[in-house]
């Protein structure tokens, strides 16, 4: 049987094909966000540590952030507080933000 990826089972065409799963009031994933694109953390979702952790890297409720990469898997960069800024997928997920044009 052949290998299948993740984002196979996920739906996605290929890698740079993002699954657009948005919630009704505009707000999504920081996992779901391109290269480039700029939001505003609306909530930080997860248990005490996840939580500790994100807060600890300024990922709170008004902050800007950017997505520097994400290649869809392994780690997404982010920046945020003028600072860049490592995530694993899974947290990533749990960062939850509303989109800004510029």
């Amino acid at each position: 049987m052949k290998h299948r990826h993740w984002w196979h089972r996920c739906g996605r065409r290929h890698r740079g094909e993002r699954a657009q799963r948005w919630s009704e009031d505009g707000t999504l994933p920081l996992s779901e966000m391109d290269i480039g694109e700029t939001g505003i953390v609306v909530d930080v979702d997860g248990g005490s540590w996840v939580l500790g952790r994100l807060t600890s890297l300024g990922f709170t409720p008004g902050a800007g952030v950017r997505v520097v990469q994400n290649r869809g898997h392994g780690p997404l960069i982010a920046r945020i507080r003028d600072i860049r800024v490592a995530l694993g997928r899974h947290q990533a997920r749990k960062v939850i933000v509303r989109r800004t044009v510029e």
